[in-house]
């Protein structure tokens, strides 16, 4: 990163104000280069300013290409038929822990429908192919976009919340987890220096965000773990937790960790910045 320029009291003013009202450095970043700051010396000034880590800002990220997401704000948010309560919030990822998302009518209702399609569940490879991974050793299923009512409503509530459309939105994953399974930790957008790359977002572009839905509680085990930033998100029936990883931030590495008794269905929405 270039170092900054000479700084002036009101710009270093005009960010630690921004920034104090909940806005992000990615924000920020792009206030900046709507009002003509050059991206380079922007980034320099904002990591310098709110005392960021050199790497914390990624080269792009002041020009994301695409939908933004709109970030769940307060402790509470509405989604459509429903009023869910953020529990927890971070800006980097930006993530946002959500109690009461789904019904527990609903968890079950997604188990019931999906148990009888329940298959290996798989990864996709840097061509861009289908491939069974030693890392992910659940098993799941896809839903069509719409292709159930109860399919159709959760599309909504989840498109109402982030105002993403649903049409920008991956088919609905369900999958279910016995004692030992787990996924490793990995990321849930695409790494544009894979040879797949092309493939893999001709359809929709980049993944944006991810909603990772708990339609049961584990016995123990089964948490989400964010190894980057030392958090792991329980898993409890009908929470959720969304996080945003625009322009390939890497501290949204993941990790569905061990189920150590019982077992775990969540429901996974992934979203891209273009109708997919």
């Amino acid at each position: 990163m270039n170092p900054p320029a000479a700084i002036s009291s009101e710009l270093r003013e005009w960010i630690l104000a921004t920034a104090r009202a909940g806005h992000s450095p990615q924000d920020v970043l792009e206030l900046m280069h709507v009002h003509g700051y050059d991206p380079r010396q922007s980034r320099a000034i904002v990591a310098e300013v709110l005392q960021l880590p050199p790497d914390a800002l990624r080269t792009g990220a002041a020009t994301p290409a695409g939908r933004r997401t709109k970030h769940p704000e307060g402790p509470l948010a509405r989604a459509g038929d429903r009023e869910v309560r953020v529990t927890l919030g971070m800006e980097r990822p930006a993530l946002r822990v959500l109690d009461g998302l789904l019904t527990g009518e609903e968890c079950d209702e997604l188990v019931a429908l999906a148990t009888p399609r329940l298959a290996r569940a798989l990864t996709v490879d840097a061509a861009g192919k289908q491939q069974v991974d030693h890392r992910r050793t659940s098993v799941g299923m896809f839903f069509k976009l719409g292709e159930l009512p109860l399919v159709a409503q959760l599309e909504q509530r989840i498109a109402a919340l982030l105002d993403i459309p649903v049409s920008h939105g991956e088919g609905l994953q369900i999958l279910h987890y016995l004692p030992g399974q787990e996924y490793q930790p990995h990321y849930d957008w695409f790494d544009p220096g894979q040879p797949g790359y092309a493939t893999i977002t001709a359809r929709g572009g980049q993944r944006i965000a991810s909603v990772v839905m708990y339609l049961n509680t584990p016995e123990a085990g089964g948490g989400t773990a964010f190894p980057e930033v030392g958090l792991t998100v329980t898993a409890l029936r009908g929470s959720a937790v969304y996080f945003a990883y625009e322009g390939g931030d890497t501290s949204s590495l993941h990790a569905g960790l061990p189920v150590q008794r019982g077992e775990k269905w969540i429901a996974t929405k992934w979203l891209r910045e273009r109708p997919y």
